[in-house]
């Protein structure tokens, strides 16, 4: 499966006089663009790019195509575009920038929410002067993966994969092909390969693969504690069901917290770490904020982060942790010295 890989390139200027044409279209005395009334569209290309290597630098190529996906820069070539008033594809009106437009040469990029299923397959430009169309297929975008559960499943269990444009999907972990049980176009139910623990998931499409950071077996929280560890009742926060708003599953914590307060978890002991490199989490807050990471009871101001109203991982090594002989505890503390309310997901290990 390819992983297709697209991207705009900054020296757009260059190109567009490489491939046949000027950004600025010369104007006649009317004020309207020079060129030809007639509307026509002679192909469409893809812009592929070659990274540098050495001393050569990076190149930027093209090629015609008759297939595009979401979020891909295309060239449209033929005559007449100087009028250009409207792109679409698959009858979704398409955003295109004015001046990447000549009369032969036209830069777009196929917007994300175009439809892909039960559609026209054409490409049509509008003009001041008439309506072009020419057949043109749109994939969907590459697929994106949201998060999967439970973390800690054992190879021959089943795992439930949320995301979107889970279209024929291919599920690998580590590199070996999951037995998928069922799916729709935003999840999927798939059962663990032999050897799959500490291994990555991925998810590839006709558009391309996507891999979710987070490995098999390495959770203390997805959506729920793995033993031995809690956070205790007395903490007063919340474990809030939402798959829309989650960082990871369906499942996260949530806790308002007045300045200075904290959410402690509770003692436990695990000096099983030599799989491991650190953990990691994910945090956000209601307005930004600022929390202390407190690992096995190190109430030191050495791991102050900032918080804001997205979800943002922060990851922590060993080394950066005083190589410690255990995991005993991890807690929080509100930091930013005003009351904020915050959520926690994903608490895992790292194994890279």
């Amino acid at each position: 499966m390819k992983n297709f890989k697209f991207k705009i390139i900054g020296g757009i200027l260059i190109i567009v006089a490489l491939f046949g044409g000027f950004l600025s279209s010369c104007t006649e005395d009317d004020g309207k663009p020079s060129g030809t009334r007639e509307l026509v569209i002679s192909s469409v290309s893809k812009t592929v790019v070659i990274p540098a290597n050495g001393e050569i630098p990076e190149t930027v190529l093209d090629s015609t195509t008759t297939l595009g996906f979401a979020g891909q820069t295309l060239i449209i070539r033929g005559k007449g575009f100087g009028t250009l008033r409207k792109v679409y594809f698959n009858d979704f009106d398409t955003y295109f920038n004015p001046t990447l437009v000549t009369d032969e040469v036209i830069f777009v990029t196929i917007d994300r929410n175009t439809p892909y299923a039960d559609v026209t397959n054409q490409l049509k430009l509008v003009t001041e002067y008439g309506t072009a169309t020419y057949d043109f297929v749109v994939g969907p975008p590459a697929p994106g993966v949201h998060s999967f559960n439970p973390i800690n499943a054992a190879d021959g269990e089943e795992i439930t994969i949320y995301g979107s444009f889970f279209l024929d999907p291919v599920v690998k972990v580590g590199g070996v092909e999951a037995q998928i049980v069922s799916n729709t176009l935003t999840q999927i139910k798939a059962i663990l390969p032999a050897g799959s623990q500490l291994k990555k998931v991925s998810v590839s499409t006709i558009a391309g693969t996507t891999f979710y950071n987070t490995s098999v077996g390495t959770a203390i929280f997805d959506d729920a504690f793995y033993s031995p560890w809690t956070i205790e009742a007395w903490n007063n926060h919340e474990f809030v069901t939402d798959l829309t708003k989650s960082n990871q599953g369906l499942v996260f914590i949530k806790k308002t917290m007045n300045a200075y307060d904290n959410i402690q978890g509770n003692w436990a002991w695990n000096d099983q770490l030599s799989n491991y490199t650190g953990i990691k989490f994910a945090i956000r807050s209601e307005d930004a904020g600022k929390l202390k990471l407190v690992f096995n009871g190190d109430w030191g101001e050495t791991r102050l982060f900032e918080t804001t109203k997205d979800w943002k991982e922060y990851k922590y090594t060993w080394e950066q942790l005083g190589n410690p002989a255990a995991l005993q505890n991890i807690s929080f503390q509100e930091f930013s010295g005003s009351t904020n309310t915050y959520y926690i997901d994903n608490i895992t290990y790292t194994v890279d």
